[in-house]
């Protein structure tokens, strides 16, 4: 009784812009303008994600632009000093990269995301590849699940399974991603376990109950 998580590789974006350690700092900026994103994997040899380059890698840059002696007083760290001064995105790079495989779960994706303070993920394979790029709107897409797709699941994965006729009587409805459970239950102490499965099913949003203990007949 389980029901099948979604996982990285559901919702990454496969399409994505990446640059080698040798591009060079205008071609870094044009790439973001072009592909209206805020930073690139930066691959060698196969694609082998070594790093990764952001707007925050760039600024540097600009901040020393207009006052290059004592423009480097204004900055927050050292580290900040020595990117204002690169030219290549190998220079310029996070590294090594924060990634994830793309058979992760979705909560761990978030994890990462929320650990390391970053809105976007490079997803490798199994030999660290480049495979694709997970956004936090990615990870949003699994609440546009239709709600009778999650009513299915949790009738055929959790319901039928805790709460089984004729024992009990169970009736499962889903509104904007909120399961409600209704009925009479032979055994409430399963309520609890219920919840907790549903929670895990993709698209759910929250978990209510209206229900009864069932009095077994005499």
């Amino acid at each position: 009784m389980c029901a099948t998580p979604y996982i990285v590789s559901d919702v990454m974006t496969q399409t994505v812009a990446a640059v080698g350690c040798r591009a060079p700092f205008k071609e870094i900026v044009q790439l973001m303008q072009d592909w209206q994103v805020s930073a690139l994997p930066v691959i060698e040899g196969e694609g082998r994600v070594v790093g990764v380059v952001s707007e925050a890698d760039l600024l540097p840059k600009e901040e020393l632009r207009d006052d290059p002696d004592a423009g480097h007083l204004q900055l927050r760290q050292p580290v900040d000093v020595a990117k204002a001064a690169a030219l290549t995105a190998g220079d310029l790079m996070s590294s090594p990269a924060v990634t994830v495989r793309g058979g992760a779960a979705l909560a761990e994706a978030a994890r990462i995301m929320a650990h390391e303070g970053v809105k976007r993920l490079p997803v490798v394979d199994d030999a660290g590849l480049l495979a694709g790029l997970v956004s936090r709107a990615d990870l949003l897409k699994v609440f546009l699940r239709d709600d009778e797709d999650i009513a299915e699941e949790v009738r055929r994965e959790i319901a039928s399974h805790l709460f089984p006729p004729p024992s009990s009587a169970v009736h499962v409805d889903v509104q904007d991603g909120v399961v409600t459970l209704t009925g009479r239950l032979a055994d409430t102490a399963l309520v609890p376990v219920a919840a907790r499965l549903i929670r895990a099913v993709e698209g759910v949003v929250d978990v209510q109950f209206d229900l009864a203990h069932r009095t077994a007949a005499r």
